[in-house]
């Protein structure tokens, strides 16, 4: 059987961290703890009025297409994967005919989900009324 010998050199730095991290935490949780009591609440209905002039706020639903949101995603996600391209065009000859293969895979599996996605209409634009 062996025992946990505490004579490593980064014990004392580890010891040190998860000290300070516990330390920190009992800190911010006695701080929100106290300021809770502290803290009045009757000014509550006060906060929430309001100021000076304006109507009441009124829930309104949300009118933007996610559409617009896809449209987004699917405009980073190819400009992300095209940005992968530079590094392979500068080391064109050093990678040789691996090289060549992977990135006429990558440019496959590119074309497939921009196929997909323009079989499902992602990239149709709709009017939104």
């Amino acid at each position: 059987m062996s025992h946990m010998s505490f004579a490593h050199p980064y014990f004392g730095a580890f010891f040190s961290m998860f000290l300070a991290f516990f330390i920190f935490l009992g800190i911010m949780v006695a701080a929100r703890l106290i300021s809770r009591s502290l803290s009045a609440k009757d000014g509550e209905k006060l906060k929430l009025t309001i100021y000076e002039c304006g109507f009441p706020a009124t829930k309104q639903s949300n009118r933007i297409s996610t559409h617009f949101y896809l449209f987004a995603l699917l405009f980073i996600l190819f400009d992300v994967e095209i940005i992968f391209m530079f590094p392979w065009a500068i080391n064109f000859k050093a990678l040789g005919v691996f090289g060549f293969v992977e990135m006429i895979l990558f440019i496959a599996v590119l074309v497939i989900g921009f196929a997909y996605a323009w079989n499902k209409g992602a990239l149709e634009w709709h009017n939104i009324k």
